[in-house]
């Protein structure tokens, strides 16, 4: 079966399951496992290349209001590729091709190629998502055996967790200018973690804060892990963040626990590494219950006086 990848979670599903001999196209952001940046790229972005956040933040809210995505198929590439199974989303409004534009090429490419949406809102959907792209490309059951051993690492976090002396308050933000809350499956992360998120709902959509919301919140552990954005692309952004007013007194700044992470790698990509970002996460939140496990990178810690501290940045 030759597939196409929509986004790099599904890429990621898709090579999970022992399909990436069958992986024929993927989108420009699709960066792992490292052997798929030499695939043919079936997208483009509109963002330049050189925007900050607050001018991403505005052309995406621009695009919300026209209902038109921030990437485009490059549809010579797609029915050169002839795909069998398009595999993207209808989760997010903007950080995918437009689902309306998904159908339509399917529509109009040879063999009308299966098409299957992915919409996880929870850590559970998205395991979900691996039985779903299994079951569509005919290998049911190695999906099962996946999804069974990322169930167990997550139980193992849960347990030990269980043990943690206090719940921190945690504030985990997926944006920094303007401010956004954490959504859809991060509070979870954060709960199975040892931790309490304060702002973030699970299994709603992140929203904009002000940065005064974040103040009241008075969090023990701020955690910052930047959708879309790589670790080095955020920690750009992070002295804005430390000259905001109230950032010194924030309970989470005394202590020294704040924690930088990769989001675009991690916590804003809902596939199997979800479950690494929890084991990042647990470490982070209660270091003397969870071992960092190996290969899994250390969240990088901001400590008053000292700056950043920690793993180099990689």
């Amino acid at each position: 079966m030759r597939i196409v990848s929509l986004l790099p979670s599904a890429t990621e599903i898709v090579c999970a399951l022992g399909l990436g001999e069958n992986l024929v196209g993927v989108t420009h952001e699709c960066d792992f496992p490292p052997f798929v940046t030499d695939l043919p790229r079936v997208t483009r972005t509109l963002i330049p290349h050189d925007a900050t956040s607050r001018e991403i933040d505005a052309l995406v809210r621009e695009r919300l209001k026209t209902q038109r995505a921030l990437y485009t198929l490059d549809m010579p590439t797609l029915e050169r590729l002839a795909p069998e199974l398009i595999v993207t989303q209808a989760l997010c409004d903007v950080c995918a091709v437009a689902e309306a534009e998904v159908t339509a090429a399917a529509c109009s490419l040879p063999g009308r190629p299966t098409v299957i949406n992915l919409e996880p809102m929870s850590l559970g959907d998205v395991l979900d998502t691996l039985v779903a792209v299994g079951t569509a490309a005919g290998v049911p059951d190695r999906a099962e055996a996946v999804v069974t051993d990322l169930r167990r690492r997550v139980g193992a976090v849960a347990t030990r967790s269980e043990r943690a002396a206090d719940r921190p308050r945690v504030v985990l933000l997926e944006w920094l200018d303007p401010p956004f809350s954490c959504g859809h499956w991060s509070p979870e992360l954060v709960r199975l973690a040892g931790g309490d998120e304060v702002l973030g709902r699970a299994g709603h959509p992140s929203r904009t804060l002000s940065w005064e919301e974040v103040v009241a919140a008075r969090p023990d552990v701020l955690v910052i892990a930047c959708c879309g954005f790589s670790l080095e692309r955020t920690l750009d952004d992070l002295p804005g963040l430390v000259a905001r007013p109230g950032w010194a007194e924030l309970p989470a700044v005394r202590s020294g626990r704040v924690f930088i992470t990769d989001g675009n790698a991690y916590f804003s990509r809902p596939g199997p590494r979800l479950v690494d970002s929890l084991e990042i996460l647990a470490h982070a939140l209660h270091p003397d219950l969870h071992a960092l496990p190996p290969g899994r990178p250390a969240a990088l810690r901001w400590v008053p006086n000292e700056g950043l501290v920690g793993e180099a940045v990689a």
